[in-house]
């Protein structure tokens, strides 16, 4: 049985904590450049205190030093003079501390309250949700998670750096870079142009690629994962969340393309022995590639982040592909279909970030862009990707003629431009590559003349 919760406990807050604040703001005007870092008003307990914070900090935005008889001023003209405990009180607020020193200190603690009473309405909340029978368990999961997402994000404390304390970690890893003797301080997509421009896929990174239906998107990003995952100098973990097709599929598709098989045998049962034979000794060579597949349709964001950090730490994955972002569903039904994906959009970039590692998503572009090369605002729903997204490329290519017959296309080979549009540090241009729609893949442009 369940111990009783003792609803009686009076909230965390630390009243001499938020008094030594104050009389540190009113001893010195330079000090709110530390508060501001850690405080906003509805992190102090005390509503007198909380009144005096707001009008030492609307002072400062109109640049005005804080000094008592211009507290006490303001206070009176917006009325709030009495709650805030009369000039006596403010005066008395300078007594607290003797200089203003350990403002910072004072202020964590005020912080560090204000985060347990966040936190503890919150928990609240939770618990009255969970006693609503009709209320739906992941709508509950996915309303916490956020929540304690947003009180997290919130909650980052401004600082900053000196060039002595960067410079040492990052000689560090340039040494790395030096010493490694590999061509990319990122992780290769196989295709030589393209990380020649990026330099690989970095650490952290959010990389968006966009193209109408059909282009080749999944066809990209499983050469991709299969080019790092299968890698002949260094087998590099990839998890490959698949929200469009069957892990089934995908795996079919992809024991195709590396045995180079005519997709169109498979269809029509068609096979040879020896394209049997070829079939069995690609799925070999997949058989032992760090490569984990993620099959659920309409995967809400709360699983693909549950799964996402799971796989990192069970199977060191250092690359996570998403097909696509337009599948990932939210819990939160009133969102409109932008919010819901500028959610999703953040939401990723954080992951990114949070794992260290670079996320790689699938994204379609508007109708706009069908049969003209697609720009930056032709990302489907939502400006938003293109703000949270370090890397955003588009696969364009010229549609094949509608009078071939299916035999005529699978032995084209089709010349794609791959634009990267956006590289937030680095160059943006266009690189070529070649769609093979009989294996359903793309090479080099070099590797085929």
């Amino acid at each position: 049985m369940a111990a009783p919760q003792n609803t009686d406990k009076i909230p965390p807050h630390n009243e001499d904590a938020e008094r030594a604040v104050l009389g540190a703001l009113l001893l010195d005007g330079n000090a709110i450049t530390v508060a501001i870092q850690y405080l906003d008003g509805d992190d102090f307990y005390s509503n007198a205190n909380r009144r005096i914070y707001t009008a030492i900090l609307d002072l400062f935005k109109e640049g005005i030093d804080a000094e008592i008889p211009i507290v006490v001023d303001t206070l009176a003209k917006t009325g709030s003079l009495d709650q805030a405990g009369g000039p006596a009180y403010v005066a008395d607020l300078t007594n607290v501390v003797p200089t203003s020193a350990n403002i910072e200190y004072y202020a964590r603690q005020v912080r560090d309250c204000s985060i347990k009473r966040r936190l503890l309405r919150i928990s609240g909340r939770i618990i009255e949700q969970c006693h609503d029978l009709g209320a739906e368990p992941r709508g509950i999961l996915e309303e916490a998670e956020k929540n304690i997402f947003d009180l997290a994000e919130n909650r980052h404390t401004l600082t900053f750096q000196s060039a002595e304390e960067l410079v040492p970690p990052t000689i560090d890893t340039l040494e790395k870079i030096y010493h490694s003797g590999e061509a990319y301080t990122g992780i290769p997509s196989g295709f030589e142009e393209l990380d020649s421009l990026t330099s690989g896929f970095q650490k952290s990174e959010l990389i968006i690629i966009g193209a109408r239906p059909s282009v080749g998107k999944t066809a990209l990003a499983l050469t991709m994962a299969a080019n790092m995952s299968m890698n002949r100098t260094r087998k590099i973990p990839v998890a490959f969340f698949t929200l469009e097709m069957t892990g089934m599929a995908l795996m079919q598709r992809l024991i195709a393309s590396e045995a180079r098989i005519d997709s169109n045998k498979l269809k029509n049962r068609r096979l040879k022995p020896s394209d049997f034979q070829s079939l069995l000794d690609a799925a070999g060579r997949i058989y032992e590639a760090p490569l984990y597949i993620f099959d659920m349709p309409n995967m809400p964001m709360l699983d693909i982040r549950a799964q996402a950090m799971r796989i990192k730490i069970q199977k060191k994955v250092e690359l996570i592909f998403i097909d696509y972002i337009g599948l990932i569903t939210s819990e939160n039904k009133t969102l409109k279909s932008w919010e819901r994906v500028g959610e999703i959009s953040k939401s990723l970039k954080s992951l990114a970030r949070e794992l260290e590692i670079p996320i790689v998503a699938l994204s379609q572009v508007n109708r706009e862009a069908e049969g003209s090369q697609p720009t930056l605002a032709n990302i489907r729903e939502s400006g938003s990707i293109e703000q949270d997204a370090d890397v955003v490329m588009f696969l364009h290519r010229k549609r094949e003629s509608d009078k071939k017959t299916e035999e005529e296309r699978s032995r084209d080979k089709y010349e794609t431009d791959l634009i990267v549009a956006k590289q937030r540090n680095g160059p943006v241009g266009t690189v070529n590559i070649v769609f093979l729609p009989q294996y359903t893949k793309f090479e080099n442009m070099s590797r085929n003349g």
